[in-house]
């Protein structure tokens, strides 16, 4: 469901502007992790295997002789092994490259392996992260790289056995330590050492900088809050910060000097004083005491501990599932008290922290969703990477408050004696701006109210009966109607969209409909790199005009394959949808305008200032040309 936007006057949009920079570089961040994934094609050259043959066995080496299983890639323990706590082992073969490329280097290369791993190529030991200690969940964040030795490689037939160790689902403080294999990659190492320092550099570089960054300010902050004990929030800020950097030691640690459950106990552990320092110090930045949840957070943080040591090493996931949806459903309740106790603020300050704690809400609904394995785990360790990224941002704002308020003091001891002259003038101007104030913020209510209507009510009840409807076709046709609605708004406040993204976007679409309906699809897009954009109106257009199309091969086409093409040359953008289908009867020639579909699809492409032709004869298909200027 999309959040709908309230459009903000241009005074508060000013006042936005010089909005704390810490906030503004969360949010940037936030961005870039969430678009990294997808700026980033695949390699011709990179072989992507995504199947293996798989045996449960302890021992050194591929057991020839145990019956083995074909399982596919990746491959998540808490999905298809959930209370296996042993070790399993992979088995693909694959030929080295042919004489296109003789003599280029191959590497293999591991996105995701949960958590010790060991590789064998044709028998020999190429690469491992066996642990000495026992270990086995402290290198689920690094992507793994190794080079295939030339002199190890056979001309065809090579076999490659991944020896993989991990805990049960029961075992681990969450889905995403538990055990797990991604798609291998065999390719030209120069090609997969770039992914792989790109992925190290997000899943563990980055991290660990704001980690640094974040413990700094933790300190600062506690160290303000020794020399001013009226600003209540400094100290549960401090130490939020520190319990935030604790948990990312463990991209610093290469492996745990203590034992695996161990480590799982504490990750499991930590999350209660995390989240108690969170809502103490929302609480506290809200001016407002929330007593009954007050007196919760002390009790929890004992108990949390003791009932995990209770619940046992084997039912660890369960007890602390329990205990994050409890705190998570009390911090939730305090970011929505928060906002409320601080609308009243002015709108510079309201509104930056409205997005921080918005964003934060939606980064532990992403993380529940993880939990309960309604989504799968993201490659990009997103949800702390944001949740950091806030607090960061959150302690620079504080940094920042406090620097003004020291800059206020000062120039206020040295204008002191002028002061007195325009108190009269300065109260004038202060009643007509806060009438002004007074007026903004009542049509900023108003279209809060709005955009919360159309949101908790439409929204709300589309996605209820998606969930809920007992009928296929109810379910999908709320589905589409909920897709139609954030289009409609994506094209009404959306920003230009990127041509590349957008192509990517129409054919996963297109693909996945017309795979449902059995129908063969040949797409193939530009052959170079685009760097052109669309404005929001003409990818919302063009997106119903391919829907359209799509829609009317499969509903009339009887069609069994499609032909998709774009192009872009001389700042046109050509898009072709060709079927083999039985084409439009005869009895319909020249009457294409009159079908309420055809004549959309040319409205549409009218109002772009584009041309839409449709070309068809029976038993030759139909051909849909569309052509925009870029």
């Amino acid at each position: 469901m999309f959040a709908a936007v309230p459009k903000i006057p241009w005074r508060v949009a000013r006042k936005l502007h010089v909005a704390p920079r810490g906030l503004a570089l969360a949010a940037i961040l936030a961005v870039a992790v969430c678009a990294t994934g997808a700026a980033f094609g695949a390699d011709p050259a990179v072989r992507v295997i995504a199947q293996a043959l798989t045996v449960a066995d302890a021992g050194d080496k591929y057991p020839l002789t145990a019956p083995a299983a074909a399982t596919r890639l990746p491959d998540d323990w808490s999905l298809t092994r959930p209370e296996h706590d042993a070790v399993v082992w992979y088995r693909i073969r694959f030929d080295p490259p042919g004489a296109s490329a003789p003599h280029s280097s191959q590497s293999l290369y591991i996105e995701r392996a949960c958590s010790q791993i060991e590789v064998q190529l044709n028998g020999q030991l190429i690469y491992s992260t066996r642990s000495s200690v026992g270990s086995v969940a402290n290198h689920c964040a690094r992507p793994h790289l190794m080079r295939l030795p030339a002199s190890a490689l056979l001309p065809s037939g090579n076999v490659i056995d991944l020896r993989l160790q991990g805990h049960a689902l029961q075992r681990v403080a969450g889905p995403a330590r538990a055990a797990g294999l991604s798609v291998l990659k065999i390719g030209p190492s120069e090609v997969l050492a770039a992914e792989h320092a790109r992925r190290e550099f997000w899943n563990v570089s980055v991290v660990q900088a704001l980690s640094i960054v974040l413990a700094a300010l933790g300190f600062a902050v506690l160290r303000l809050d020794s020399w001013n004990r009226r600003n209540s929030h400094l100290r549960p800020y401090g130490w939020l910060a520190l319990c935030g950097s604790a948990l990312a030691l463990h991209h610093w640690l290469g492996e745990a000097p203590v034992s695996s459950a161990s480590v799982e106990f504490i990750v499991a552990a930590a999350v209660a004083p995390l989240a108690a320092a969170s809502m103490l110090f929302l609480l506290r930045l809200a001016g407002r005491r929330w007593r009954q949840i007050e007196k919760l957070l002390l009790p929890q943080c004992l108990l949390m501990p003791l009932t995990l040591l209770l619940a046992g090493p084997s039912r660890l996931f369960l007890a602390a599932s329990i205990w994050n949806t409890v705190l998570g459903l009390e911090l939730l309740a305090v970011i929505g008290r928060t906002l409320w106790l601080t609308r009243r603020q002015p709108p510079h300050e309201y509104w930056p922290m409205a997005a921080a704690l918005v964003t934060l809400a939606t980064a532990l609904a992403l993380e529940f969703a993880v939990q309960r394995a309604w989504v799968a785990p993201p490659a990009l360790e997103t949800t702390q990477l944001i949740l950091i990224a806030l607090a960061i941002g959150l302690g620079l704002r504080l940094l920042r408050g406090f620097a003004k308020a020291l800059q206020a003091a000062e120039l206020g001891r040295r204008q002191l004696p002028g002061r007195a002259l325009e108190l009269a003038a300065a109260a004038e101007r202060k009643f007509s701006q806060m009438a002004d104030a007074r007026i903004e913020q009542v049509m900023a209510q108003e279209r809060k109210r709005i955009a919360a209507d159309l949101h908790d009510d439409l929204g709300a009840k589309l996605l209820t009966i998606v969930h809920t409807s007992d009928s296929q076709r109810i379910s999908t046709l709320a589905r589409e109607a909920l897709e139609e609605m954030r289009l409609s708004v994506r094209g009404l406040t959306g920003r230009p969209m990127q041509l590349a993204d957008a192509l990517a976007d129409w054919r996963a679409e297109v693909m996945a409909r017309l795979g449902q309906a059995n129908i063969e699809t040949d797409w193939r897009g530009p052959d170079e790199d685009v760097e052109q954009t669309l404005p929001a109106r003409s990818f919302v257009q063009t997106t119903r005009i391919l829907r359209e199309s799509v829609s009317n091969i499969i509903k009339h086409s009887g069609a069994t394959n499609c032909k998709v093409r774009c192009t872009v040359r001389d700042g046109e953008f050509e898009l072709i949808v060709q079927d083999n289908g039985c084409g439009i009867p005869m009895e319909l020639d020249g009457k294409l305008d009159r079908g309420h579909g055809m004549a959309s699809m040319k409205h549409r492409a009218k109002q772009m200032r584009g041309q839409c032709l449709v070309e068809s004869a029976p038993s030759y298909g139909t051909v849909i040309r569309l052509t925009l200027a870029l």
